[in-house]
């Protein structure tokens, strides 16, 4: 993933009436924090942070803030905003190491839907996770991890394990192989099929799944 450099101004004063001071003047109270470091009260560009914070993965999207001359290599964590107008109040950076590894939510991308067996038989896709949390190197964080639905029959189970993730990540859940996604039987049924009875245990777990993550 490519990393974005942009400049920031360092914050004098912190408090709420800066920080709406800030805002009245086209700006965003952010924050550079950890590495063993001291945080840094910052302001950037309104406009700027506006289109860099509606991009796909924005939590794991690698940043190069320059502060007074000197470059600061984070990761957005946490972005408050406005209840109505959505607009960003604050923002909180987290600073990474080339050499660290930073926990981050990864979008799964499905292909070749129009290859899977089941789906052509009617099934139908039951994503139970649209994205996984991995640990992963902080300079090679991926854009997605992809699926390949190829094959896949009606009551099929697709665990993490089956997965083949970029090299350096893995799961930040370790005690369980959790389900990532099921074909699922279309509502009419296939009839009384052994797929059928696959279809109901893969449901099943996707259920179990997503009750022990709630």
């Amino acid at each position: 993933m490519e990393t974005i450099d942009f400049k920031a101004e360092a914050r004098s004063q912190v408090g709420k009436g800066s920080a709406r001071a800030a805002r009245r003047a086209g700006l965003v109270p952010a924050v550079i924090y950890g590495n063993k470091q001291p945080a840094i009260p910052i302001t950037i560009n309104a406009n700027k942070w506006r289109q860099l914070m509606h991009k796909p993965g924005i939590f794991s999207q690698l940043m190069n803030i320059e502060v007074n001359n000197e470059k600061h290599f984070v990761l957005p964590r946490d972005i408050q905003q406005h209840p109505v107008s959505e607009e960003a109040e604050h923002v909180d950076f987290l600073r990474v190491t080339r050499n660290a590894t930073v926990a981050v939510g990864i979008n799964v991308e499905f292909i070749n839907e129009d290859k899977c067996t089941g789906i052509k038989l009617g099934g139908v896709l039951n994503v139970v996770r649209a994205q996984v949390e991995l640990n992963c190197p902080a300079i090679s964080i991926p854009e997605k991890i992809t699926v390949d639905l190829e094959g896949l029959n009606v009551g099929h189970t697709i665990h993490i394990s089956s997965i083949q993730l970029p090299e350096g990540c893995t799961p930040t859940i370790t005690d369980r192989d959790f389900t990532v996604a099921t074909i699922a039987a279309p509502r009419g049924g296939l009839g009384d099929t052994e797929e059928d009875g696959d279809e109901a245990k893969g449901d099943a777990e996707a259920t179990e799944e997503t009750k022990s993550d709630s």
